[in-house]
């Protein structure tokens, strides 16, 4: 039950993160960007959307299921085996795109974008608590 709370809770600092993003490029404002100052140059590439969207909105979208999800597991919402699988697929889908935009800020945009890694550690962290919660 207290691993569902640390996803659940790392769902909200997600949501938080990408509700960020998203109001500062509505807004037409560059993010506040603690590590490097090249956030904007990542935010802005050709690499900033999936299938026309941004991907601060598929992440928002992303943090939102797992939070819908985890609170369905915690409550006991039925079936349970279903919530527990898509959770498992949506990290797993979502940890290879966070390697694959962490790669290209690493090797092609030689820029780092703080949100983009918070957002990846943030992926790769409910990934090892579903790892965690999976040898139980």
């Amino acid at each position: 039950m207290s691993l569902y709370a640390i996803l659940f809770t790392l769902a909200c600092v997600g949501i938080s993160e990408t509700a960020y993003l998203i109001e500062t490029r509505k807004k037409g404002q560059k993010p506040v960007c603690f590590i490097g100052e090249d956030c904007s140059k990542v935010l802005a590439s050709k690499y900033s959307k999936v299938f026309i969207f941004h991907n601060d909105v598929w992440g928002l979208l992303f943090y939102i299921a797992i939070g819908f999800l985890t609170a369905f597991l915690v409550i006991g919402v039925e079936p349970q085996g279903l919530w527990d699988n898509l959770m498992k697929i949506f990290v797993g889908i979502s940890t290879a795109v966070s390697l694959v935009l962490v790669y290209l800020q690493w090797r092609v945009l030689k820029a780092w974008c703080f949100w983009c890694m918070l957002s990846a550690l943030t992926v790769f962290g409910m990934g090892v608590i579903l790892l965690i919660f999976s040898m139980l």
